[in-house]
């Protein structure tokens, strides 16, 4: 009895968790004034899609494009500097790898919103401002570094040293042993943290609303202010855009979400 109990409260607080969702999916199919129509609809009454409206209009797929190349490069950098990261301060255990890792996690603390005005003054006087999409990437990175090494280190963690040190008793090379041992038993960690790093990556307002200044090159989340007016909110095209941008996203957690959970626990136990 007790299990069922339980299962029923699962459900209901799975059903309150995802009733915003599904609030924003039917609400793409319904007009202005049903929108707002009280009582309110639990189901389109006239169905009508603005998506066409949103890409044409707004140019949604331009801003998607730019997330996306944004996201690409965060993570590519991400991973190729912060995996080695990762595994030296796996590796080495003194005061210094402490005193590393405490100030890795605080660099993960800072806000965006702290650190974007000093980043926006040295990347003008470098002239990164000319190439917004790269100083989004190097900005980001600063974020998503720390964020990435943390996780990533518990992955390196777990793995017995043995079989690093058997590896060099045989002849290996320490890099050898790297990306022959240690690296393939670390890679679903990897993987999953990366795959972390792009969504928050393809996500990111702060930076792009304060570096990119050419509306030809911001991200998706900043193209959501386009819908807010000075004296009108069209609250359809932002439901609308918010659908389509958030779609990718969910797809990718249901596809992903064993190896989420199992990169993120890699480490809780030795």
């Amino acid at each position: 009895m007790k299990r069922y109990v339980l299962f029923v409260i699962a459900l209901i607080v799975t059903a309150v968790y995802l009733f915003p969702l599904y609030w924003m999916y039917i609400t793409v199919f319904k007009s202005a004034a049903e929108m707002f129509q009280y009582p309110p609809t639990f189901w389109p009454q006239h169905g009508e899609s603005h998506i066409w409206q949103v890409f044409t209009e707004r140019g949604m797929g331009k801003f998607l494009w730019n997330s996306f190349i944004i996201a690409c490069g965060t993570t590519a950098v991400t991973v190729f500097v912060g995996t080695g990261a990762a595994y030296a301060l796996a590796s080495v255990q003194n005061r210094w790898t402490a005193f590393a890792i405490f100030a890795v996690l605080v660099l993960q603390a800072l806000p965006s919103s702290l650190m974007v005005t000093p980043i926006f003054t040295a990347f003008k006087g470098l002239g990164l401002l000319e190439t917004p999409r790269l100083a989004v990437v190097i900005a980001q990175i600063t974020k998503t570094l720390p964020f990435y090494i943390v996780l990533c280190r518990a992955s390196f963690v777990q793995i017995p040293r043995e079989l690093r040190d058997a590896a060099l008793v045989d002849g290996a090379s320490p890099a050898r042993a790297f990306f022959g041992v240690v690296l393939p038993l670390a890679v679903n960690g990897i993987l999953v943290t990366a795959i972390l790093v792009f969504l928050q990556s393809f996500g990111e307002y702060v930076y792009a609303r304060s570096l990119i200044l050419d509306d030809q090159y911001q991200t998706a989340t900043v193209g959501l202010s386009a819908f807010i007016g000075a004296t009108k909110i069209d609250w359809i095209g932002i439901m609308t855009y918010s659908a389509v941008f958030v779609t990718p996203i969910l797809i990718a957690f249901m596809l992903l979400q064993r190896r989420i959970v199992a990169g993120l626990t890699a480490g809780a136990l030795k």
